[in-house]
């Protein structure tokens, strides 16, 4: 059976972390979001080909993940214009035009693969989450698991039951989104083509993460990491972990990584190839440091997601932040993570100042910025790429 995996967004939403890379290619527990769902699909079984819509970042993804991946077979389609989920769809109709159903799954959301077997089961299906507030999502109205209605982000807030994005259909799908008008958003719609067909089931989903904003990546760096607390411990004998470094819980160290003396890390955390960690540092639960990153004397991450050749340098903090490749701190740096009234931390997207819903949230750092010695930076605030801070600086408002 063929899936489409629509990853063709610019994903303005979470820059900026997605300025120069598709969404799709960014790291969660030190694995793509696009490679992760990859490992989804093989591991049912049933897909053995996927073809993945593409088009800002093309590039990135194309070169590494070329013609395959394990047993799957993969193609490329462009969608040239963003018009929206329906006419991303269309860009692959020749490439499963001989599949009576098939398999369509969001490239920047987080699914398991005993979710998607499910769905797999119907000639027609979409996969549904219960969630707190369904106001940011498409509501999905059933009767009885059968598929009534969709209603997009409405306007009550409350708890109700999320489109998630992976849907199975059938073929005659593209005769419904070719004839598909624009929505008020001015865009082509591939829900306004599922609630034309009939008997579409509705399945739950046992564990769905949307990535919508760059704290999202925090949410589903946890959310994976917490599915290893209890495995043992996974060290590249390729690695070095001196004497004197303690490794406490799951904690899987890449090869050619150093882990040096007096290092505490409390798993779960995840290490890349070619580290250096130490010494007389803390690296705290939920954290992910990829490859080629240094992490310095008397340093705490905490919670925190590091991207390929971060340099954290000595006697610096870096709480539940997002940090983009080459990123250098120097020392002193100082995320800070909460803010003095306890409250939700807020942080600017697109112009508009968000409730992120977290307590605790420190940075997002694009990639190849720079922080001077002693550098203080404010809950929530982001930094540019390549953007430098001057020595003693505090960061008050994004770095743009």
């Amino acid at each position: 059976m063929k899936a489409v995996v629509l990853a063709a967004g610019k994903s303005t939403r979470l820059h900026p972390l997605t300025v120069n890379r598709s969404k799709v290619m960014l790291p969660v527990a030190n694995t793509t979001i696009l490679e992760y769902n990859l490992q989804q699909l093989q591991q049912t079984k049933l897909i053995d080909e996927v073809v993945v819509i593409v088009g800002f970042g093309s590039e990135g993804i194309m070169a590494k993940f070329g013609k395959s991946y394990g047993k799957i077979k993969l193609a490329y389609a462009f969608q040239t214009g963003q018009l929206g989920t329906g006419h991303a769809l269309l860009q692959a109709e020749k490439f499963v035009a001989s599949e009576k159903k098939f398999l369509v799954i969001m490239g920047d959301d987080l699914y398991s693969s005993s979710d998607i077997k499910k769905c797999l089961k119907h000639d027609s299906c979409i996969l549904a989450k219960k969630v707190a507030n369904v106001s940011s999502f498409g509501k999905i109205v059933a009767d009885k698991k059968a598929l009534r209605s969709i209603v997009e982000k409405p306007d009550e807030s409350g708890s109700g039951w999320a489109n998630t994005g992976c849907y199975v259909l059938p073929n005659e799908v593209f005769q419904l989104l070719r004839k598909l008008k624009k929505s008020g958003r001015g865009e082509y719609e591939i829900t306004d083509a599922i609630q034309q067909l009939p008997n579409v089931a509705v399945e739950e989903a046992g564990f769905w993460q949307p990535i919508t904003y760059p704290w999202s990546l925090l949410e589903a760096n946890e959310s994976l990491l917490r599915q290893k607390e209890k495995s043992k411990l996974e060290i590249s004998k390729f690695a070095v972990v001196e004497k004197y470094a303690t490794l406490k819980g799951f904690v899987a160290v890449g090869k050619g990584t150093l882990i040096r003396n007096g290092a505490y890390i409390e798993g779960p955390v995840v290490i890349g190839e070619g580290c250096m960690i130490g010494p007389n540092c803390f690296i705290r639960p939920y954290t992910s440091i990829g490859n080629g990153c240094r992490v310095g004397n008397a340093v705490e991450v905490k919670n925190s997601i590091l991207m390929d050749n971060v340099t954290i340098g000595h006697l610096s903090y870096c709480g539940d932040s997002v940090i983009g490749s080459n990123v250098n701190f120097g020392a002193g740096t100082i995320t800070a993570n909460l803010r003095h009234d306890d409250g939700n931390v807020k942080s600017m997207v697109k112009g508009q100042l968000v409730d992120t819903g977290r307590r605790k949230l420190g940075t997002i750092i694009g990639d190849n910025a720079k922080t001077a010695i002693h550098t203080s930076i404010y809950p929530g605030r982001k930094i540019w790429l390549g953007k430098t801070t001057l020595p003693g600086e505090v960061v008050k408002k994004d770095l743009f």
